[in-house]
């Protein structure tokens, strides 16, 4: 399988919402519960930038199979170093080994961008997502136990990092 990353323009927005909204019904991704819309995901659009925090779309033998963004940590310029990686796969290209190639190339990419850290959010439930980002050697930087309330269900959010430079 051939894997390209290529950076997201605004007429991409429609499908990467649809895929993080195949993903809200689960509990296990995203602590958002209801679907979103694409006019409420445009000024997270319009803050990604090829040359700082990129937002891909990941496309396997020519498909698009997800995307992956890098978006600021807390706001202020002493954090610029450090950024949250978020991966979004479609479903019938989950569990096939693309979460590792799309992980592998935001640690190699990260110098070059002048990141220094990478941060990973993932509930405490989310085992797939925990095992993949411990394999890259990230170690858990925080535990938030009972923050969100999914349905009636109180679920942790670990806060996984790595040096990358």
């Amino acid at each position: 399988m051939t894997i390209e990353f290529i950076n997201a323009v605004l007429n991409d927005l429609p499908k990467i919402v649809a895929t993080y909204n195949s993903t809200i019904a689960s509990r296990l991704v995203t602590a958002d519960l209801e679907p979103v819309n694409t006019a409420s995901k445009e000024g997270w659009f319009v803050s990604h930038s090829p040359d700082r925090r990129p937002l891909w779309l990941v496309l396997a033998d020519g498909e698009y199979a997800g995307w992956m963004s890098f978006n600021s940590f807390y706001g202020r310029p002493a954090y610029d170093g450090t950024v949250e990686v978020s991966i979004y796969l479609e479903e019938k290209f989950r569990g096939k080994g693309l979460g590792k190639i799309c992980l592998q190339k935001a640690i190699e990419v990260s110098p070059s961008l002048k990141v220094n850290n990478l941060l990973g959010f993932i509930f405490g439930h989310n085992e797939p997502s925990l095992k993949l980002f411990y394999a890259f050697g990230f170690e858990k930087w925080a535990h938030f136990p009972k923050v969100a309330n999914m349905d009636g269900v109180e679920r942790d959010l670990i806060i996984l990092g790595k040096r990358v430079s």
